[in-house]
């Protein structure tokens, strides 16, 4: 890299990436085997869910190296504790698979011969839901969090009355009501 702005360009490209993960209407579920480190610990905190071998180890190595891991802890900070992402930030030191479950970094760790059904079922199960409802209910979720708590309830209030009026909402109540699984149809919610 020749200067500053170069390199300043490069992660301003990878957290348009990370964003992105956010912003997409599907659930992104990371999946991790190895060591995440740097911006692959950011990917994993960017995802919506992650599933861990307990072969897995994190890390924020930064700081070892004379530079602090600024952008992961944009992620890492919003996916844990704020004092579990300095320790990590701080210490350069890399967490296992289980404690990264701990402190909420990862949602399930398994064995790792386990590993690929296990992120296979989870995705399967939340295919099985409504599209429309993932979509709306993953865009509310990222949307409310930096809003103060009375705008927050304000905007979930509109999402889940807009979703049990679209077409989606309405088979959930009937197949519900008839004791059948539901057939999903829409894209997006009844707003």
């Amino acid at each position: 890299m020749a200067d500053v702005a170069e390199v300043e360009a490069l992660f301003a490209r990878c957290s348009r990436m990370m964003m992105t993960l956010t912003r997409l209407p599907q659930p992104v579920i990371a999946k991790v085997h190895g060591l995440a480190t740097a911006a692959g610990c950011q990917l994993v905190a960017s995802c919506d869910l992650a599933v861990a071998s307990a072969a897995a180890t994190f890390a924020t190595p930064g700081v070892n190296i004379g530079a602090f891991c600024a952008t992961p802890s944009v992620a890492l900070g919003r996916a844990v504790g704020r004092m579990h992402a300095m320790e990590m930030l701080l210490t350069g030191e890399a967490i296992g698979a289980e404690h990264a479950r701990e402190i909420g970094l990862v949602n399930r760790v398994v064995a790792p011969e386990a590993l690929d059904a296990e992120v296979e079922a989870l995705a399967r199960l939340i295919a099985s839901k409504s599209p429309a409802a993932i979509a709306s209910g993953k865009a509310v979720f990222y949307r409310q969090l930096e809003m103060p708590l009375d705008e927050a309830y304000a905007v979930a209030g509109k999402a889940i009355a807009c979703d049990f009026f679209g077409a989606d909402g309405k088979e959930g109540v009937d197949a519900f009501l008839g004791k059948r699984p539901p057939r999903w149809k829409a894209r997006s919610s009844g707003c």
